[in-house]
């Protein structure tokens, strides 16, 4: 991989041979706090700044910037106080006959006595 050199440019920043702005740990530090007080989302700010995007959110990640852990992840057994009820079944035989219930062992009872 050969070298990168980096240039001067007009907005003062350096900028290395492919085109990449290089900003410095202070520079970066002040990006980061602003972007806190800004109210802007991530991708608004650094369009605004003219940092792309994954890098920005790669900035607040490396930095403990990003979205703060509420907590480890808890899990509670729970109980319903009643048996749900069973949603109503429809079973629509040849010839058009249609047969509704709420118990499946029921319905299958009631249209094998009427195949017969």
């Amino acid at each position: 991989m050969e070298p990168i050199a980096a240039e001067v440019v007009e907005d003062q920043r350096k900028q290395d041979s492919r085109g990449r702005k290089t900003i410095d740990a202070a520079q970066r530090e002040q990006l980061l706090t602003a972007f806190e007080a800004s109210g802007l989302s991530q991708r608004a700010y650094a369009r605004r700044e003219g940092i792309n995007c994954h890098t920005f959110v790669a900035w607040r990640q490396r930095y403990g910037r990003g979205a703060k852990a509420t907590g480890p992840v808890r899990f509670e057994e729970l109980t319903l106080a009643s048996r749900p009820k069973t949603a109503g079944l429809e079973v629509t035989l040849p010839g058009g006959l249609v047969v509704r219930g709420t118990r499946p062992a029921d319905v299958a009872e009631l249209v094998r006595a009427l195949r017969t």
